[in-house]
């Protein structure tokens, strides 16, 4: 393996995986390339939050800076929960999902996987029904 292609792991084990897009790049590799390319600053992650950007500060040897709060503010973790009443069985939430954690079939009812979902809220705006809520995840 190249230097550059152990950054862009080393950075990935480091970024929370929701791969939300706040930090405007389509997934969590993206944007670890992006920084490695010095083409992204390193407090662009809202679900990595301050303690990501800390790790990869100390990782690639740049100051800490604050989060960008154009791209979100930190939050306690979330995740999604259908609400199996409403839910029509249209997928649209499926289809949006970039980590496959909902599980459903067409005209059938929806259920989130709460070990796999991250938390990204991908999966609210496409819904005709208003029927996911992001719920804290419960210690």
């Amino acid at each position: 393996m190249t230097g550059q292609q152990v950054n862009i792991e080393s950075i990935l084990a480091v970024l929370p995986q929701t791969q939300c897009g706040k930090c405007n790049y389509p997934g969590c590799r993206p944007y670890a390339e992006a920084i490695v390319r010095r083409e992204a600053d390193i407090n662009q992650c809202p679900p990595g939050g301050t303690a990501t950007i800390k790790i990869l500060a100390e990782l690639l040897g740049r100051e800490i800076k604050p989060l960008n709060p154009e791209n979100g503010l930190e939050k306690e973790k979330h995740i999604a929960l259908i609400d199996e009443e409403l839910c029509i069985g249209c997928v649209k939430c499926i289809k949006a999902c970039p980590v496959d954690a909902i599980l459903g079939a067409t005209k059938q009812m929806h259920t989130v996987l709460a070990g796999e979902c991250t938390g990204c809220e991908l999966c609210i705006a496409p819904c005709p029904m208003d029927c996911i809520s992001m719920q804290p995840v419960m210690a």
